[in-house]
């Protein structure tokens, strides 16, 4: 058979620790979140199903961060305690070499990096769209339904609201508006009839306005002046409209691989420059691809870090995640603004961590000692006895 039983046990170890560890480290991150969340449920009437969809739709842009996490967190732990428990000695004993033990390890790499191009490709973008208009829909629902008639409105951003009567088609009659943001100078709208529609594109609310007069003061108040019109168009915003949209992880990540290859053919007709786009065109790639370096990495490091317990073996993974996202973190930026390549910048860290990982296999293929992962091991064991006494 292609999988021996070694091989089935090896790969449930992997696979087993990789649900836990990316579970724990996705949680984590959800954490944040939580408090705002239960926030909106009690202050805004947001329902308990609107709660979960959008926990739903923001998983994918965590997944991305947590699987090569919990791919090397898997790796190391399992390797660790194959070491700890002498299980890598009796592997040995039986004349199974590295390179064979490896299979299955190459096999958990493959299905994590099919999993991480999943969120990648379709995830990040699904569930980045599917939350803008969720967020849209609770901004427009709430709209509708708090305008009442006779009742001065407060909800909105920078203005006060208050409609004589109103209809089922959100069709609003004899509309006063006042409106000061604190910048432009203070101006109060009077109109026959307004209608409230949503604008799906951008996102917005607006409320059309028809056959009405625009009062202005001037800063100074030493200038008045009124402009009637027969259409005016306002965009309104709740106050927690904007920090929706900034919970809603916007940006180029939301985009598919083809409507980022659209706006950077767009840009460049433009004369506009195209780094960000490229740079996350490139991203879609590289973290996927650090899953395979990951999973190879961790069976050295937990194989070396055996001394040290699983304490250790964590320790010295959490501290590879750590240095691995501040170089990728340090390049994609630079990539951005145009200082390195964009297409190249994001592969960088990965190009130094698959040197490491040659190396650190070779030498464990070699049955060769690694000094860098001995000096790190050593240190970890003195500092934790030290904080211990």
């Amino acid at each position: 058979m292609f999988f021996k039983i070694i091989d089935r046990y090896i790969f449930k170890e992997l696979l087993k620790l990789f649900i836990i560890s990316t579970g724990a480290l996705t949680t984590i991150l959800y954490l944040d979140k939580f408090l705002f969340m239960a926030q909106m449920i009690v202050n805004r009437g947001v329902s308990f199903m609107e709660m979960t969809l959008m926990m739903a739709y923001i998983s994918p842009a965590f997944l991305a961060l947590t699987i090569p996490m919990g791919v090397l967190l898997a790796s190391v732990i399992t390797f660790n305690q194959f070491s700890a428990n002498n299980e890598w000695v009796a592997m040995k004993t039986c004349n199974w070499s590295f390179l064979e033990l490896m299979k299955p390890v190459a096999c958990f790499a493959i299905l994590a990096y099919i999993l991480a191009n999943s969120i990648m490709f379709w995830g990040l973008p699904w569930g980045n769209n599917s939350y803008k208009v969720l967020i849209y829909d609770i901004i427009k629902n709430r709209a509708n339904i708090d305008i009442k008639p006779n009742i001065f409105n407060r909800d909105f951003k920078n203005l006060i609201l208050l409609v004589k009567d109103r209809d089922q088609n959100s069709s609003l009659k004899s509309v006063f508006i006042a409106k000061n943001n604190g910048i432009d100078p203070p101006q109060i709208i009077t109109s026959e009839e307004g209608i409230i529609s949503s604008n799906p594109e951008i996102l917005k609310i607006q409320l059309k306005l028809r056959k009405g007069t625009i009062h202005e003061l001037s800063k100074e108040r030493d200038n008045y002046k009124t402009l009637n019109f027969d259409r005016y168009n306002i965009f309104l915003s709740l106050p927690e409209s904007e920090r929706l949209e900034k919970k809603a992880l916007v940006g180029h990540r939301e985009l598919s691989l083809k409507k980022l290859k659209e706006k950077i053919i767009d840009k460049r007709k433009k004369g506009l420059p195209t780094s960000g786009q490229e740079v996350e065109i490139s991203k879609k790639f590289s973290l996927p691809f650090v899953c395979l370096l990951f999973a190879f990495f961790g069976a050295p490091l937990g194989i070396k870090s055996s001394r040290s317990g699983k304490t250790g073996s964590f320790g010295i993974a959490v501290l590879v995640i750590l240095l691995y996202y501040i170089a990728f973190i340090m390049t994609q930026n630079l990539g951005s603004i145009g200082q390195i390549h964009s297409y190249t910048s994001v592969w960088i860290p990965n190009f130094f961590l698959l040197i490491i990982v040659i190396y650190s296999n070779y030498k464990i293929y070699k049955e060769e000692p690694i000094k860098v992962l001995e000096n790190v091991n050593n240190l970890l064991i003195t500092s934790y006895q030290s904080f211990r006494s």
